[in-house]
């Protein structure tokens, strides 16, 4: 026995081009012209380069320290960075980054404008980077934005911040990236 449907053909769900908000993100990479957006990854591969040689074993040991240790050193925010990438969460950094540059800005003509890049990339809903802040600290800093300090985005940098720090700092310390970082500073000595 045969039956016929009458149900009308399911709708197709709405097409979402994930690689053009990936794009968006890369060129908004390049147009920044940012120190953190800068790849230092390569101290990561196997072969021994020169900024892995630089590295030594107590400085990268020291990291698992505090995650401001790991915060304070270049290859540190590389290892980390390369790590968050693998977990798809490296907008977190990158907008604690971008936090601490906008710190440095002494033109008031261009702390409006970076004030609201920054909020466009990371903070409004829907950005090409959000970052995961509640309701209120998005809140807080759209209207600091809107009047902008130096310290308009210091609630959701602590937030971010905070965040890392419990969530994926600790990840990163058992993580295989920071392990065989470990044993390649380990192995120059030997």
């Amino acid at each position: 026995m045969v039956t016929s449907s009458c149900s009308p053909p399911p709708t197709p769900l709405p097409h979402i081009d994930y690689r053009n908000r990936g794009m968006r993100t890369r060129l908004g990479c390049l147009s920044h012209k940012s120190d953190s957006c800068n790849d230092f990854t390569a101290i990561l591969l196997d072969k021994p380069n020169r900024a892995l040689k630089r590295l030594s074993t107590e400085e990268a040991t020291r990291w698992a320290d505090s995650f401001d240790s790991l915060l304070s050193h270049k290859y540190g925010v590389a290892a980390f960075r390369a790590f968050l990438k693998t977990e798809f969460s490296e907008e977190n950094l990158e907008f604690w980054l971008a936090c601490e540059e906008f710190k440095k800005t002494r033109s008031t003509t261009k702390l409006a404008s970076k004030a609201h890049r920054i909020f466009e990339e990371f903070i409004d809903v829907q950005a090409p980077r959000e970052v995961n802040i509640d309701f209120q600290t998005r809140e807080v800093t759209r209207n600091n934005v809107q009047e902008p300090s130096l310290s308009c985005f210091d609630q959701a940098q602590g937030k971010v911040h905070s965040l890392m720090e419990k969530d994926s700092y600790p990840r990163f310390l058992r993580s295989k990236i920071y392990m065989d970082l470990l044993t390649q500073t380990q192995r120059r000595l030997s």
